[in-house]
């Protein structure tokens, strides 16, 4: 048997991968995370298959439900909310399955920040404005942020931030990137992006936290600072430039 972990994508149903869709529908154990997984990917499983709602469940209850399966040769469905490349927990998972000896792959998603992007409208990455985007989060009491990983460090890049998991500190963000990026640099706020209750707030860094606050967002939301967002006079790419040597 195999464990796949699967990028379920960002809310909407329709946007999980072919790929992904296609290894669900094959797998007789199906684990996700009910609080952020679309319940309609679960119609893609298999009749009868079995189906496990980790939302509140420890690592270590996980870890027993997969090596279950395993004792049992079902192949496992591990649905993860966006991509499991980054803010999913899979690298714990990963290394339980080692010490298991249990095989596992990963398929790919859409990335929450993607479709915050598409929501946006905008390109993050603007010929002569802005070509470096750093995904990152806040320090938090049960979590803190490795050495030199702390948003006034971060900011010094200029780069365009996307903020994870930072909604109910907003304020925290302003104040620490200000002195950064300025109160007149474009900032935005998404929040359930692909999902029907999505909410998109657009404005500068020093008035961003008060909408978040009038719109009640505190959870499930990414928050964007930087150049790019307001972008509207820059250089043509040199992909597409008639200039360009194509021979």
């Amino acid at each position: 048997m195999t464990v796949y972990f699967i990028g379920a994508g960002p809310g909407a149903a329709d946007l999980i991968t072919v790929r992904g869709a296609r290894t669900l529908a094959s797998c007789r154990v199906c684990l996700y995370a009910g609080s952020l997984v679309p319940r309609e990917l679960l119609d893609e499983c298999p009749k009868g298959a079995r189906l496990v709602d980790t939302a509140n469940l420890t690592l270590d209850e996980i870890t027993a439900e997969v090596v279950r399966a395993h004792e049992e040769g079902h192949d496992v469905a591990r649905l993860h909310s966006g991509d499991p490349s980054v803010f999913s927990a899979v690298a714990e998972q990963m290394r339980r399955l080692d010490a298991a000896a249990i095989p596992y792959e990963v398929v790919p998603g859409v990335p929450a920040f993607a479709a915050a992007a598409a929501a946006l409208k905008r390109e993050l990455t603007v010929p002569t404005v802005g070509q470096t985007v750093i995904l990152t989060r806040v320090a938090q009491q049960a979590t803190p942020m490795p050495e030199g990983e702390d948003l006034g460090t971060l900011g010094r890049s200029g780069a365009l931030l996307v903020l994870h998991l930072a909604a109910r500190y907003v304020d925290r963000v302003v104040d620490e990137l200000l002195p950064h990026y300025g109160a007149d640099c474009p900032a935005a706020v998404v929040a359930m992006a692909s999902r029907p209750g999505e909410l998109v707030l657009r404005g500068t860094l020093d008035g961003i936290a008060g909408q978040v606050k009038e719109a009640g967002i505190v959870r499930t939301a990414v928050i964007m600072v930087g150049r790019t967002l307001g972008a509207e006079q820059f250089r043509d790419s040199h992909l597409y430039s008639s200039e360009r040597d194509r021979h």
